[in-house]
């Protein structure tokens, strides 16, 4: 709600200083129950509430807020409130499918608060990333593509390892790296690089599982 706050007030950057403290306490919070042994039905779905304000609600607004620039006299800046409905979609069906338990269905949403929250620091680094996220169509564009990923068929890497062998993690690895490497050349702004690259590694995986898949089947 702070982040929401600082958002509506022009602060872009606070929503997503806002959005990488949740992140992280959202990444902690498993851990700590698993110390303290403290799990129960109310904190799984509070859990899933906050990540819809946080990852879902705020980068929304985050759009929005972008939108209305561009658009001062429309009433197109609404539809950034798409990512939020899709989020709570999102959350619903992650708490009731059993498919998920070491794969993702679907961008997660923490991953595209992260990667919405931070396109401003990577177009303040980048000239034609600036052109491309003040670009009214290309906005709309991508907002609704990352919306509608948010509940697609599309499975996609979680960094689970059951093993640490390379030939069964070698995307978890990729992932990594990749991820790793535009956090240290580029700070804040490599954060949708390191999301997009994620995806396209997700996609690349699924390719090759087909393939393999087919050979088995022939």
């Amino acid at each position: 709600m702070a982040g929401i706050y600082h958002v509506l007030e022009g602060q872009l950057f606070y929503g997503a200083y806002f959005i990488f403290a949740a992140a992280i306490l959202d990444f902690l919070d498993g851990f700590v129950a698993r110390l303290l042994n403290a799990y129960s039905e109310i904190g799984k779905q509070l859990d899933s509430l906050a990540d819809l304000v946080t990852f879902g609600v705020l980068p929304a607004f985050i759009v929005f807020t972008l939108l209305q620039d561009i658009y001062p006299d429309s009433y197109l800046p609404y539809s950034a409130f798409f990512i939020a409905t899709q989020s709570a979609i999102r959350l619903a069906k992650f708490n009731i499918d059993t498919r998920q338990s070491d794969r993702f269905i679907g961008v997660p949403t923490p991953a595209n608060g992260l990667l919405i929250s931070t396109l401003p620091f990577m177009a303040e680094r980048f000239e034609w990333v600036q052109n491309l996220v003040y670009n009214g169509p290309f906005l709309l564009g991508f907002s609704l593509l990352f919306a509608l990923l948010l509940t697609a068929e599309l499975p996609l890497i979680a960094l689970k390892f059951k093993n640490f062998g390379f030939k069964d993690n070698k995307y978890r690895y990729l992932t990594l790296l990749i991820s790793l490497a535009c956090l240290l050349t580029m700070g804040i702004g490599g954060v949708p690089l390191a999301i997009l690259s994620y995806v396209l590694l997700s996609i690349i995986e699924n390719v090759e599982n087909r393939n393999e898949q087919d050979k088995v089947a022939l």
